[in-house]
């Protein structure tokens, strides 16, 4: 497994890559430091890392109603990488779609 798994494109993040365009988050396997995020970053969309700030996302516990009674589950816990560009370099992220 690598060390970046997917990259965030959520609506809050969306908004804040508007107002700051050479900032991006990926979701990250939850072992990897910052030195790793920034290389793996760096190879894979061949841009300049300047900073890397990381989040840990614990599971939350979340419950439904069904036929069969109420039945409790929990999301997955997560690390989040918030990656800072040199300015004036950009990540295209819908290029391959």
């Amino acid at each position: 497994m690598g060390i970046i798994i997917k990259p965030v494109v959520t609506e809050k993040q969306t908004s804040i890559t508007e107002k700051f365009p050479n900032r991006f988050a990926f979701k990250v396997s939850p072992d990897a430091n910052k030195i790793e995020i920034k290389n793996a970053v760096e190879a894979i969309y061949k841009v300049t890392v300047v900073d890397v700030n990381t989040l840990n996302y614990s599971g939350k516990r979340k419950g439904r109603y069904t036929k069969s009674g109420y039945i409790v589950g929990k999301t997955s816990a997560f690390k989040k990488a918030v990656v800072t560009l040199k300015e004036g370099e950009t990540i295209d992220l819908f290029s391959n779609i």
